[in-house]
């Protein structure tokens, strides 16, 4: 009889062990006008919050310019350790906006396969596709398509059809790609209710890849009491002091994650019920300011005070479960790219690529305000110098132009 409870018991975890989910933790935020607009301390706190979440794939739109992304993917994510990598940022091709997307993710869990660009009349959808890091990767993968996208602001029939224009050059990009994908589609959409046309779009069963909204609350979200749980915009009474942005408290929905279909319903790649929430929004702050002491509940003073400084809008998160197992064969990407000196130094800067890179890594150096210093192509080699003697004291980045797109902190004495 004992042995055979052992041999339930083992069974038991046994079956347990089979059927383990993998959680993938994903955050979508509006960081506005970063990184130009004040305060000067938005990394720092933007850090902050990063660590209370944890998230596993970062999507981002209000970014200015490539300093602006490597100035959150060192300073507010890879502070301590390196973990997440980024996308390359690809300046806007639709009008003159300068402001973009970009996304960055936990290396541990994913590589970056396809970078994409999709114009419109107003401002880039940017395309990102990642793999999941599975023991099974080479023979079967795991993609995950993302899109994330700024629409067009404010109200109006004009913006109304701005808006809509923008998601039909999206629809009309994903009947180009497998309809079995898995999509998630992200962003600051400015929609004010569940039936304007742009939203409906998006989750028309025509479609070859139909979206379906986590959350499921259809209605007038604008200045509406009864939707304040959901709303992301605006965290500030008043946008005096900050460069800019929305006021007038919280009584908008505009930041979403939208999901394909197939996300709900196949537990591969599976949306983790209830997980999905204006992240920082007790639900008590309609019309009010985020770091009020009206608005506490879960999400804390502190969090919410970095909130209110870092943007006008909140961030919304959302997680997924996968039934597939990770690898654990992952190489850390700063064992490719080593200074075998050290990053300081006050003539000759040495460097060291990887033989396991097979392809000529270029390098770029910058200053603290993001210009362009020198451009240095490594020419294949193993082991080479950068000279920057000629250059004055002080802190600079040096960034690698791989897919990985990996920026390293540079000291001259």
């Amino acid at each position: 009889m004992l042995l055979k409870k052992i041999f339930l018991l083992f069974l038991l975890l046994l079956v347990q062990g089979t059927f383990a989910q993998e959680t993938i933790k994903t955050i979508f935020y509006n960081v506005f006008d970063f990184p130009s607009a004040p305060p000067a301390n938005k990394t720092e706190r933007l850090k902050n919050v990063l660590q209370i979440y944890e998230p596993d794939i970062f999507m981002v739109c209000e970014i200015e310019n490539d300093f602006g992304a490597d100035l959150i993917l060192m300073n507010s994510l890879n502070f301590d350790e390196v973990l997440y990598e980024r996308a390359p940022f690809i300046p806007n091709q639709s009008g003159p906006s300068e402001i973009q997307q970009m996304i960055y993710f936990r290396s541990s869990k994913f590589s970056l396969e396809t970078v994409d660009v999709i114009q419109t009349t107003v401002r880039d959808i940017n395309r990102y596709q990642l793999k999941l890091k599975t023991d099974d990767q080479g023979t079967n993968p795991l993609f995950i398509d993302i899109y994330v996208a700024h629409l067009k602001s404010s109200q109006g029939t004009a913006n109304q059809q701005l808006r809509l224009q923008m998601v039909t050059e999206l629809i009309n990009y994903l009947n180009t790609i497998d309809p079995d994908s898995y999509v998630i589609f992200a962003g600051d959409l400015n929609v004010y209710t569940a039936s304007e046309s742009a939203y409906q779009f998006l989750l028309d069963q025509n479609n070859s890849i139909t979206f379906k909204d986590p959350i499921d609350e259809p209605g007038s979200w604008n200045n509406n009491p009864n939707f304040a749980f959901l709303h992301t915009q605006s965290t500030r009474l008043s946008n005096g002091g900050f460069g800019g942005g929305a006021g007038g408290g919280l009584d908008d929905r505009f930041d979403f994650i939208l999901l394909s279909e197939n996300m709900f319903e196949n537990e591969e790649l599976m949306y983790v019920e209830n997980s999905y929430n204006a992240f920082g929004n007790n639900g008590n702050c309609f019309k009010n300011r985020i770091d009020s002491s009206d608005c506490d509940g879960d999400f804390g003073a502190d969090l919410r005070s970095d909130l209110y400084w870092i943007s006008d809008h909140l961030p919304v998160v959302m997680e997924l479960q996968t039934d597939r197992v990770l690898s654990t064969n992952t190489t850390a990407y700063t064992e490719l790219i080593k200074f075998p000196n050290g990053n300081m130094t006050s003539n000759l800067l040495q460097v060291n690529v990887h033989p396991s890179i097979q392809f000529d890594v270029d390098f770029n150096l910058f200053n603290v305000l993001g210009q362009s210093i020198l451009s240095i192509p490594n020419n294949g080699q193993t082991d080479f110098s950068i000279d920057i003697s000629t250059l004055s004291k002080g802190l600079y980045y040096l960034t690698t132009t791989t897919q990985n797109n990996k920026t390293f902190k540079i000291i001259k004495k």
